[in-house]
């Protein structure tokens, strides 16, 4: 984000699953319903003209066969540099620290997080100017490691692909994939709807699992509240 400036999302989603990719890739059924609820805040704010701190915070529940949880998630803060910046392309270098949810309720162990985990992360933009009666197209690559205290590291890939049109609306097609490194494998991929109202925005969409291993194959709505200052 430009200095001084900053944006807030809030971003709910609800993943269920009653299948899972086994440790060669196999669906497989569930011996329950998986039920996964976060509600997650993701803000950045601009400090210097090329520096960004960055805060991420989710409040989360869910249930399968073998627990029930439900409290706060993992808490990260993270700071942003801006290594190159052209007239229609960007690469940002990120390093951040995230700590350990506190939860409620039988067997709570926060998903996706060790007790302390660290995170070096490598983005790279380009866009295009109005083409084919759009207002403008983008696409956005991702490529994270994390260190997990407790827990396996991982290797992350994201990507994104999106188009503006009709003035206020946005479209976007985003994969997340990862790797952990005793094993376990997930992509998932999501399409969305954005749409502007001021500083104000509102996104919906939808996310699934389709591919992995040791993963479950979750799907469901997501929906969130974006607002800029």
């Amino acid at each position: 984000m430009p200095r001084g400036q900053g944006q807030a999302i809030v971003k709910y989603e609800r993943m269920e699953a009653q299948t899972a990719f086994d440790p060669a890739g196999i669906e497989q059924p569930l011996q329950a319903l998986r039920r996964d609820d976060a509600l997650a805040l993701h803000a950045e704010y601009g400090v210097a003209d090329r520096l960004s701190v960055q805060l991420k915070a989710e409040v989360q529940s869910g249930e399968d066969a073998f627990v029930d949880y439900e409290g706060r998630g993992p808490i990260e803060l993270g700071l942003t540099w801006q290594v190159h910046r052209g007239a229609a392309g960007a690469v940002s270098a990120y390093v951040g620290y995230a700590q350990a949810g506190v939860g409620r309720n039988a067997g709570y162990a926060p998903p996706g997080v060790g007790e302390h985990d660290w995170e070096a992360r490598v983005a790279a933009g380009r866009s295009w100017g109005p083409a084919r009666g759009l207002d403008g197209v983008f696409v956005e690559a991702q490529a994270a490691r994390r260190l997990r205290d407790q827990l396996p590291d991982e290797t992350r890939l994201d990507a994104t692909a999106g188009a503006r049109f009709a003035g206020r609306w946005m479209a976007l097609a985003q994969a997340y994939g990862g790797a952990a490194d005793a094993g376990a494998r997930w992509l998932s991929v999501e399409a969305s709807l954005v749409r502007d109202a001021g500083d104000w925005s509102l996104q919906a969409g939808w996310r699934r699992t389709v591919a992995g291993r040791e993963t479950p194959i979750s799907s469901g709505p997501i929906v969130a509240v974006w607002r800029r200052f």
